[in-house]
């Protein structure tokens, strides 16, 4: 019985200890606008104010938090229910993105039939298109059928994004289709294949559309298609509070912090399973 060695890097200590120096170099920058929101979420509104700014806050406090719930509840809508929407929308979203883009995907990269290469052809040239420049002809749609002003119109689109669809079909055409055909041989029926072989091994995909898909919707105010104020997210609420002036200062800073802790805590929880994901479960020819 043979044993592997690990394969050491071909480098030298010193070698190693300036990627590491690189590393947290590059780390450092990369957290300290995350650092900075934090603090700013904990100063008083003379150290807000303060010039030249400070990064760490000196004499923290929870002032900031409680003016934004006093501010909140001032409003004739309860902050509960600009809590309820957003979650609502987000995860109806996510979950209508991610079942639609994979099963759209998992078609287009296994199976050849006529129009196929035509239609992720205009799923990449879909790509190219901001959602600016599509904004007035999705309110005409949703004006047409409906919609305004209805849950319908804040997560329906989310389900038709062509990124998600680009995303899970690339990453499903590394699967190979010996796998498939031999799970079919063994008697396995085509949802059992979609759901046990293809998305496992297409986790890395599905778990960065998440990502994306939670970052999206979360900070999405839906302003465009939704008016009545007991459908507004949290987002165009907080953006109400952030517009104040000055003496909102301290809420707004607040407003930034709890907009930033879903999307942050969903991306460390997924990055870490991507990881592993990747280092552990590729599947060649």
């Amino acid at each position: 019985m043979s044993i592997i060695k690990r394969r050491q890097p071909n480098r030298s200590r010193a070698g190693d200890i300036g990627v590491y120096l690189v590393l947290i170099m590059f780390g450092s920058v990369m957290v300290l606008p995350l650092i900075y929101a934090t603090c700013q979420a904990f100063k008083p509104l003379d150290e807000i104010y303060k010039f030249p700014p400070t990064i760490l806050v000196r004499n923290p406090t929870l002032d900031n938090f409680s003016d934004l719930f006093v501010t909140m509840s001032q409003s004739w809508v309860p902050f509960t229910r600009y809590i309820f929407n957003t979650v609502f929308i987000t995860a109806v979203g996510t979950v209508g993105q991610l079942l639609i883009a994979s099963m759209g995907a998992y078609v287009l990269a296994k199976y050849d039939f006529p129009g196929g290469r035509k239609f992720f052809t205009l799923i990449t040239t879909a790509l190219m298109f901001n959602g600016y420049v599509t904004s007035i002809p999705s309110y005409l749609i949703m004006a047409k059928i409906g919609w305004v002003d209805s849950y319908l119109a804040a997560f329906v689109p989310a389900f038709a994004a062509p990124m998600g669809i680009f995303l899970m079909k690339q990453f499903m055409e590394g699967i190979p289709d010996a796998l498939l055909e031999a799970a079919k041989i063994d008697g396995a029926k085509e949802w059992g294949i979609f759901t046990k072989i293809v998305m496992p091994n297409v986790k890395p995909a599905w778990l960065t559309l998440i990502i994306f898909s939670v970052q999206g919707l979360w900070n999405n105010p839906q302003s465009t298609y939704i008016y009545s104020e007991e459908l507004k997210t949290l987002p165009y609420a907080l953006q109400q509070i952030t517009a104040g002036g000055v003496a909102r200062a301290g809420a707004g800073a607040a407003v930034t912090l709890v907009m930033m802790i879903v999307p942050i805590g969903i991306f460390i929880f997924s990055e870490s399973n991507i990881l592993e994901t990747m280092a552990s479960s590729g599947i060649k020819d």
